[in-house]
């Protein structure tokens, strides 16, 4: 997980060593704001700031209001735009509007450090998580995707969508705010198209693992900084334990190595497989895996030809086709069967 995605657990660090802390949270947006519900700041009393709620046009002012939030232990909703002189002051002249929730960490109305301390652990668990938050009550809940809570089918969708937002149960406003897992990429077989889909995908958010068992594809001078394993396929796409927050893309057009990584990748629960190869080559390996027992349903999961077609030639064009693909797959997935 990165520093900029670690938000509750920077805020959570800063409270249990003694440093008061509040945390924004971005509820509302309409127009060109440019971060979306849910996107959260964390501010500390000696003026450390994590993450973005506008992407740095409204932090200053946000900060200022939790300084004061700290100090009187109470909560507050902010509203920045276009017909707002305080937002043209710090930059929000593009034509969006953004409200923000300010509270402070363990203190008054604020959030709860156990509270908080429990939406770390889910996080830290992968567990896709909830956290429901009555605005006028400032009462919270954080809710499992299992729980038998009223408000837990409003929270699937919403984790399922990753998209924060309102929700109304028993008469009452509740902000969702989805804590899904960080995502996921596995790269089986570190050809030349590995090398630039990788750093796309490291770009794009995703935790990048190549796995190749040939020393000299899978090196360290090929792939600077990326998890590397030199496993067998499967062992290590096992180890890995794909869940719907992972996507595993076959790239080493060997069926040897290929084959064993989508047997495992089926039996998963990732949002996207991907093969590379022609319609002729995916034909043989469809073959192969009805033979090794898949129905054609399971089969169909399979991307295959990878990516978009765009028409891409070199290895760059045809990584931009699949991480294309795979943002589809992952925002959009109604879009293709």
């Amino acid at each position: 997980m990165t520093d900029y995605d670690a938000i509750p657990e920077t805020a959570l660090a800063w409270v249990e060593s003694g440093t008061p802390a509040a945390l924004a949270t971005v509820i509302e947006t309409w127009g060109s704001a440019p971060r979306q519900p849910g996107a959260q700041l964390a501010i500390s009393a000696d003026g450390q700031l994590v993450g973005s709620v506008s992407g740095g046009c409204v932090e200053s002012a946000v900060a200022a209001e939790a300084f004061e939030a700290m100090e009187e232990g109470d909560c507050r909703l902010l509203e920045f735009g276009v017909s707002d002189d305080d937002a043209f002051a710090v930059g929000l002249a593009c034509g969006g509007t953004i409200r923000i929730f300010v509270e402070p960490v363990g203190k008054g109305e604020g959030v709860p450090v156990a509270t908080l301390r429990a939406l770390t652990e889910a996080r830290k668990e992968r567990a896709r998580t909830v956290l429901a938050i009555d605005l006028e009550t400032k009462e919270r809940r954080i809710l499992a995707l299992c729980d038998s809570d009223p408000l837990t089918d409003a929270a699937r969708i919403a984790a399922d969508a990753d998209r924060s937002g309102f929700a109304e149960e028993g008469g009452r406003r509740w902000f969702l705010a989805v804590h899904n897992p960080p995502l996921r990429m596995a790269i089986i077989g570190a050809a030349h198209i590995a090398q630039p889909l990788s750093r796309m995908a490291q770009m794009t958010g995703f935790d990048v693992t190549v796995i190749d068992p040939r020393d000299s594809f899978s090196s360290e001078a090929r792939f600077p900084g990326m998890a590397l394993s030199r496993d067998w396929p499967d062992e290590a796409l096992t180890a890995f334990a794909p869940d719907p927050r992972c996507a595993v893309v076959c790239l080493s057009h060997d069926p040897k190595i290929d084959d064993p990584a989508l047997r495992v990748a089926l039996a998963s629960q990732a949002f996207y497989v991907g093969a590379l190869g022609s319609k002729r080559t995916s034909a043989k390996r469809e073959i192969r895996l009805t033979q090794a027992g898949f129905a054609l349903a399971q089969l169909d999961r399979i991307d295959a030809p990878i990516g978009l077609d765009i028409g891409a030639k070199s290895p760059a064009e045809i990584a931009v086709s699949v991480m294309a693909r795979i943002v589809e797959a992952l925002r959009k997935p109604e879009t293709r069967p």
